[in-house]
């Protein structure tokens, strides 16, 4: 028997301009997106994803044509694998393209683990992201046979190094900013969510805001000029905001400079290359912002790899990573584990 695996789990992208409406249709007949019976989600499924997929190929054709998320995924693991050292073996996992739950969990049982640890790329932890990968997990390891004991890593909102790898990064662009004589205003912009999702329970919201205030502790830069956005607003439904444009709008209109820190995301993607880079940094332009910069994605920054290899052997001698005494999330939602923290005061 071989030692333990680390599966990373991210929402994947479009590998060539041909896989983008397939893979825009896996993520639309997810119930966790959208939230119908099968035959009504199928058939809106279909109908999205071939609305969709012109603008969406536009938007692959500036990345060269495929998302650089998987790359940049097995980078991290490969980044998180040298971390902990020999026996462990990192496995990539993506929910809406290749190489899916199914394809990761016999590539893990051939391994022949003894033990299986879960890692979501999604530090805050949302019924869309974290809780979908991992029911999508829990399938495709029943179907391969997978049975060796497994514990999960829920969330990581305001583990040590991952803030201290945001705080560094944003330190770096307001030295670059000349803050002194116009300070900017920094936005940490997450991708959004339908309100009703965070008024069903969901924790992600609440958990974005305590990042966002963990790493401006964590600058300790007196009298900084920040705020919590929302990006990637799509759809009829009220979402939750600000959002991101909105506040960009605002900052052109008080002549404030701005930076974005990309607080959700800890891989570069086409939300970030894409919309926050140009889109945004268009919008920026027009709205009359004088600076307009963006901080990069965690990536394989140290702090940020070694906090992860940290999580994941804590977890990998517990053997659980269940913490309801211990829990960052709002007390109502119980089906959240996260790593650090002390319970909300409410």
């Amino acid at each position: 028997m071989a030692g333990r695996a680390l599966v990373l789990f991210n929402l994947g992208g479009p590998d060539q301009l041909a896989s983008v409406r397939p893979f825009l249709f896996n993520l639309f007949n997810d119930r966790a997106i959208v939230n119908l019976p099968l035959p009504a989600r199928w058939l809106l499924a279909q109908l999205i994803s071939r609305w969709r997929a012109p603008f969406a190929r536009d938007i692959y054709r500036k990345l060269g044509g495929a998302s650089p998320l998987l790359p940049e995924t097995l980078a991290q693991a490969r980044a998180i694998e040298s971390e902990l050292g020999a026996g462990w073996r990192a496995f990539v996992a993506m929910r809406y393209w290749h190489p899916f739950s199914e394809e990761t969990a016999h590539a893990v049982k051939n391994y022949a683990p003894h033990q299986v640890i879960l890692l979501p790329l999604y530090p805050q932890y949302s019924t869309t992201t974290t809780a979908s990968s991992l029911s999508d997990w829990q399938g495709a390891a029943a179907a391969a046979g997978l049975n060796q004991p497994t514990a999960i890593i829920g969330c990581y909102p305001k583990a040590p190094g991952f803030i201290k790898a945001h705080a560094r990064l944003l330190q770096m662009a307001l030295a670059e900013a000349d803050c002194e004589k116009s300070p900017p205003r920094v936005l940490f912009s997450a991708h959004g969510l339908p309100k009703r999702i965070i008024l069903s329970g969901d924790p992600y919201q609440w958990q974005v805001e305590e990042t966002a205030s963990a790493v401006v502790r964590q600058l300790a830069v007196e009298g900084l000029d920040w705020r919590v956005c929302y990006q990637s607003r799509v759809g009829p439904l009220e979402w939750i905001g600000p959002s991101t444009e909105d506040e960009i709008a605002r900052a052109g209109a008080e002549g404030k400079s701005v930076i974005v820190v990309p607080i959700a995301f800890v891989s570069e993607h086409s939300e970030t290359l894409v919309e926050l880079d140009i889109d945004y940094r268009r919008r920026a332009a027009t709205a009359g912002v004088p600076i307009y910069r963006r901080v990069s994605t965690l990536g394989v920054t140290p702090e940020f790899i070694r906090e992860l290899a940290d999580i994941t052997r804590a977890v990998a001698q517990n053997g659980s990573h269940t913490c309801p005494q211990n829990r960052i999330c709002p007390t109502q939602f119980a089906r959240c584990c996260c790593v650090l923290g002390a319970r909300p005061q409410r």
